[in-house]
């Protein structure tokens, strides 16, 4: 949720993000009407209120008709007073349910336009020329069939499209993937968890997860839970309806989940193996900390997360996502791309989000400082999504007999060739 006092004070600067993201700004007008209806129920509450309070500090000391007189008055007072409670919880409510639905202001950094209008940060390694190593590239499904490290089709047959078993190699990989990536989280001071992958309205509508995303969600409904689509739910809530103590920021976290997306709006796209399924595990970063500091740490987090695909040894680019492609809770997202051999283009295995205080506005996480008190900034970032690192690596590192040679850095819990059956 968005400052309301950037509604009153600089509105134009809220159309001028929603045209950026290439949406009507037409709901600004509206939330700031509704903002006014709102201020105006509380001050008619109040007046009306304090009236009531004003006439019942008179009753003890009045007598005879002058005393009937405030009884019957302070009566009327009261349906009145009723009647002001109900329209301002009307007002609050309908105020409320429009501003959740706009989106955090887009950085007026972040490129201009949609889905293909990323700019390009930084490319970083080569990416291999099979051609002149004389073999054309496996796609992963093909090399995960070599290893025995995918089966696609047990996992149609068991849960439908999209899903998937890891065996062998492949369930090794992964459990390689979490230990070497929770490793390096922890070295980098963010504090290791398993979060629930439940959970509550609150949580999922507080992070911006029932508005655009509403379609993408899985919802039980006799439980009143939700599925979450990545680890980021859980660690924004986890905070939630505290005050933390500005010395202690930032706080960071980093944790191991299953996520779970419905894929909605993806009818044709990536059908074939485990790059866009409907479950995956991930490890996922996520901080607390103060707006002015929050765009350092967006940084920060980018880095780390290079660190990892230095690391994995992948050949990847770095975009600026462009306002129109962005969440509704961002403000600015990097996305690390790794290069695919088989479909001959870079494809998102990271982002970096920040949210500013958009989620901790809905949330009510604030910080006490020497200031007083005040919405925290949170921000997320992708260490590792596992099918589509496993993907990355399968592609980048095949061998021409079938076999895949890994990054020195899995080379602890997977030795350096993982060869067919």
């Amino acid at each position: 949720m968005i400052d309301p006092r950037i509604l009153r004070d600089d509105p134009d600067r809220i159309r001028e993000s929603q045209r950026r993201r290439g949406a009507s700004d037409d709901i600004v007008d509206q939330v700031i009407a509704a903002d006014e209806s709102r201020r105006a129920a509380i001050a008619a509450f109040e007046a009306v209120r304090a009236e009531q309070k004003r006439l019942g500090g008179l009753i003890p000391k009045a007598q005879g008709d002058e005393k009937q007189e405030l009884l019957a008055r302070t009566k009327e007072l009261s349906a009145q007073v009723k009647q002001a409670e109900t329209r301002q919880g009307e007002a609050n409510e309908a105020f409320d349910l429009l501003v959740k639905q706009l989106p955090n202001i887009a950085s007026p950094d972040a490129p201009e336009g949609g889905e293909d209008d990323f700019v390009v940060l930084d490319t970083v390694g080569t990416p291999r020329d099979f051609a002149a190593e004389g073999f054309a590239p496996r796609d992963h499904v093909e090399i995960g069939q070599l290893l025995g490290a995918i089966d696609v089709e047990r996992g149609a047959k068991v849960s439908g499209s999209r899903f998937y078993f890891l065996t062998g190699v492949g369930a090794q990989l992964e459990l390689a993937l979490t230990q070497l990536a929770m490793a390096k989280a922890a070295a980098w001071g963010l504090t290791p968890m398993i979060p629930p992958s439940l959970v509550r309205p609150r949580a999922m509508e507080g992070t911006g997860f029932l508005g655009q995303a509403a379609d993408d969600v899985y919802y039980l409904e006799k439980d009143d839970l939700y599925l979450v689509g990545t680890s980021e739910v859980a660690l924004a809530a986890y905070h939630s309806d505290e005050i933390l103590e500005a010395d202690r920021l930032p706080l960071r976290y980093a944790a191991y989940s299953p996520c779970f997306r419905r894929e909605a709006g993806s009818h044709g796209k990536d059908t074939r193996g485990i790059f866009r399924v409907h479950w995956f595990d991930k490890v996922e970063m996520f901080v607390y900390t103060t707006l002015e500091e929050s765009f350092a740490e967006h940084e920060r987090i980018l880095r780390w997360e290079r660190d990892w695909l230095d690391a994995l040894e992948l050949p990847y680019r770095v975009i600026d996502v462009a306002a129109g492609d962005l969440g509704a809770s961002a403000v600015r997202k990097f996305d690390c791309e790794a290069w695919i051999p088989s479909q001959e283009r870079y494809r998102e295995v990271s982002s970096a989000s920040n949210c500013t205080e958009f989620q901790s506005r809905r949330l009510d996480i604030r910080i006490r400082g020497e200031e007083g008190t005040r919405p925290a900034a949170t921000l997320n970032g992708t260490l590792c999504a596992m099918t589509r690192t496993i993907v990355a690596l399968f592609e980048n590192g095949q061998q021409a007999d079938g076999s895949v040679r890994l990054p020195a850095a899995l080379h602890p819990y997977l030795g350096e060739v993982l060869k067919p059956l």
